[in-house]
Formats: C-alpha cells, sequence, structure tokens
C-alpha cells in the first residue's frame, strides 16, 4: 500500500539532498505505522478513554453514521470476547473511523442504568441483568443481539465439611447477589432437590449468603461459608485455596450449554445507528472465530486486559481452568434465557416477564450468512 508522505509532487526531478530527505521521511512514516499497528487497544473504564485505532485502518475506512460507540463490559474472563476483540484491534477495525468508548462495569444493574441513560450504547452483560432491564422499562430500553458465551461456573465446596451433594442441608453457600444469575441459579437447583429456602432473605435449609465474587475468597479462608455457586474465574480462585468442585453448572443444562454473557443494544442507538451494530456484531464474531482459532493467545490477551482494567493479572493456576470452562458462541441460546427467567419466577425473585421481543437477531444472523455460518434462533422471542 502506498504511503502518503506529505511530501509535495513536482515535475522537477529532486537533487540527491531532497531525494534522501523524501526518502528518510517516508521511512519514518512507515516504522511509525508498523509500531502502531503492533500494538494492542482498548482503554480504562474509569476514563472512559477512546480505544485507539489500527493504523491504516480507520483512516480509509468509509465512515459509518455514528461518530463515537460507547462500549460496556466487565473486566472478566466470562466477557472474553470484549476483552480479546477490543485489545487485538479487532472490533475497532471493523468499526472503521468510528471511534470506540469504554467502561468497565462491576454489576449487571449498573451497567443497565447506563445503558438507559446513554452513557453506553453496546454492552455485554449476564442473562438476569438484562431480563430485569428489558421488563422494568417494559420492552422499550434493550435489544439482546447477540450472544457472547457459555458455562463458566460451577458450584465449590469446603471438602472437609461437603462431600457430596447430599451433605448441602445446614451449609452456608455463597453467591456474588441477590437475584443475579448464579443466585437464581442456585436457588432453583436447592428447590429441585427439595430444600427450602427463603430467596429474599437466603434462609433456609441451606443458607444462600450474598458476597461479592471480591470479597467470596477471604469469606472462604475464614469460614464463614462453606462453598460458593459462582462464575470464573472466583470459582478457580477458590480451588487454588482448598475447595473442591463439586458441581458444573453445565452439567444441569441440556447439551451442556447455557448463557452467561450476551450483548445488548440501546433500542434507540439500534434503530439510529444499525450500521454501527452491525459492525459491532462482525467485530464479535470474528473475535469469538480468533479465540477458537488461537486459544492460548487469547487468553493471555484476556489476561494482559484484566491487569490493565482491573489492576492484578490472574494466576496460571486460576487462569487455566477458568479459561477453559468458557465456550465463547454467537448463539444467544435463547431457549436458556426464557428457562432461566422461569427459574427466577419459581423462587420468587421475579413476576412472570413478558420477553416478548427481547431479541432482534436480524443483524447478526445476516453477518453469520456472510460467513458462510447458520443462523441462531431467538426461541420465540424475537423483534415483533
Amino acid at each position: 500500500m502506498a504511503v502518503n508522505t506529505g511530501i509535495p509532487h513536482t515535475s522537477e526531478r529532486p537533487r540527491g539532498g531532497r531525494i534522501r530527505r523524501a526518502a528518510a521521511a517516508a521511512a519514518a512514516v512507515v516504522t511509525a505505522a508498523g509500531l502502531l499497528s503492533a500494538c494492542g487497544y482498548g482503554s480504562k473504564s474509569e476514563d472512559n478513554k477512546p480505544a485507539a485505532a489500527p493504523a491504516g485502518d480507520s483512516a480509509s475506512a468509509a465512515k459509518l453514521s455514528a461518530d463515537t460507540v460507547k462500549i460496556g463490559y466487565f473486566a472478566n474472563l466470562t466477557h472474553g470476547t470484549p476483552l480479546v476483540g477490543l485489545q487485538e484491534g479487532i472490533l475497532q477495525k471493523e468499526l472503521g473511523a468510528t471511534q470506540i468508548k469504554t467502561q468497565v462495569f462491576n454489576a449487571g444493574p449498573a451497567e443497565i442504568e447506563a445503558l438507559n441513560a446513554g452513557s453506553i450504547d453496546i454492552g455485554w452483560i449476564g442473562p438476569s441483568p438484562a431480563i430485569n432491564g428489558f421488563t422494568k422499562s417494559e420492552g422499550k430500553s434493550l435489544k439482546i443481539i447477540g450472544g457472547s458465551a457459555s458455562g463458566g461456573v460451577k458450584l465449590v465446596v469446603n471438602p472437609e465439611k461437603i462431600t457430596s451433594l447430599d451433605d448441602l442441608k445446614g451449609k452456608k453457600i455463597a453467591t456474588p447477589q441477590l437475584g443475579n444469575t448464579q443466585d437464581v441459579a442456585l436457588l432453583n437447583y436447592l428447590a429441585g432437590k427439595g430444600y427450602k429456602v427463603d430467596a429474599s432473605s437466603g434462609a433456609g435449609d441451606v443458607s444462600v449468603v450474598r458476597s461479592d465474587n471480591k470479597v467470596t475468597p477471604d469469606a472462604y479462608k475464614q469460614g464463614s461459608i462453606d462453598g460458593a455457586w459462582v462464575p470464573e474465574p472466583t470459582a478457580s480462585k477458590l480451588v487454588t485455596l482448598g475447595a473442591k468442585v463439586l458441581l458444573n453448572e453445565k452439567d444441569v443444562w441440556p447439551d451442556k450449554k447455557f448463557v452467561i454473557t450476551n450483548i445488548i443494544v440501546s433500542q434507540k442507538f439500534l434503530a439510529e445507528h444499525p450500521d454501527v451494530v452491525e459492525a459491532v456484531l462482525r467485530g464479535s464474531v470474528t473475535t469469538n472465530a480468533y479465540i477458537k482459532a488461537n486459544p492460548d493467545k487469547a487468553k493471555a490477551t484476556a489476561n494482559e486486559a484484566i491487569k490493565k482494567e482491573a489492576g492484578n493479572a490472574l494466576e496460571p493456576a486460576v487462569l487455566d481452568p477458568a479459561w477453559a470452562d468458557i465456550d465463547f458462541l454467537d448463539d444467544p441460546l435463547a431457549a436458556t434465557l426464557q428457562a432461566e427467567a422461569d427459574h427466577a419466577v419459581t423462587a420468587g425473585l421475579l413476576k412472570k416477564p413478558n420477553l416478548n421481543g427481547i431479541y432482534d437477531l436480524t443483524l447478526l444472523n445476516k453477518v453469520l450468512k456472510e460467513k458462510g455460518q447458520s443462523p441462531v434462533a431467538d426461541a420465540g422471542l424475537g423483534a415483533k
């Protein structure tokens, strides 16, 4: 590709000195471009800085309908698609001249509030916050437009106190938050085993303790909990402290698949900038393919992004088993979202929700068709 050196052309043949100066200038531009293209891309959430664009892509790309797209996600392995896609510049390449600004969240409700306020346009998020955001807005705030990850959730326990699933009675089991995806899963599992638990307080045959993932390892070390139903990498962190995996949540789902992370968009942004949303989805699909083709490199990239956003990288004893348990995919696994909503209703945490219209997979299926892949289904919950 020709490089614009910024040196004007003239009809007069340049003399030796001018030739050397022109060559030096061109070499400097080429060197700078090479250095930029070798860098990773992404930004700290707290500063809401724009993600840097890959050199040579955005300047020449056709302009999309929005100058900026604001993307939210968690600095968590189950959000490996945005972690890798941003760090490797895959998302920015698809967006061309449209600049990415990022914001990192610690909890789903905060991300939904940001989406409703216009602070972000598109986000990677768990199923329960997406359901709550959709139902509380009476179906007006968001759409789920794609899948991202399945799996990565385990019940880990103190082997000195719990040796089988029949030993849970009278024990204290932690979940990340009242009504969150793992909390609902544990309550549903316990109900299926015949245990009585008050969903709101967590009191009952088994005590369900709501504990932030950041403090759960310390709670385990101190003995204030006997186990936890938690996502990765918290589950693997507990294993390094002596806990044992009693149950992998994959084993309670058909085909061992259930949604843990999907992609949402503000309905307003989707209506006004469908080309930008399509570009993000194309970047997501490309990133998931990259992760599958380069699992070790992608794992290292995700860990680098976590270190950048959270301050600390994950040690191999935590990173390796956690990453291996997560499946990155484009299918939002819509049928499992409906099942998770039904579980929350059964537990008494949610009134029967009307999820009709929560999905709009039109653009995702367009991208998949372009790539020669099969379309994904919305389980009858698509746009009406």
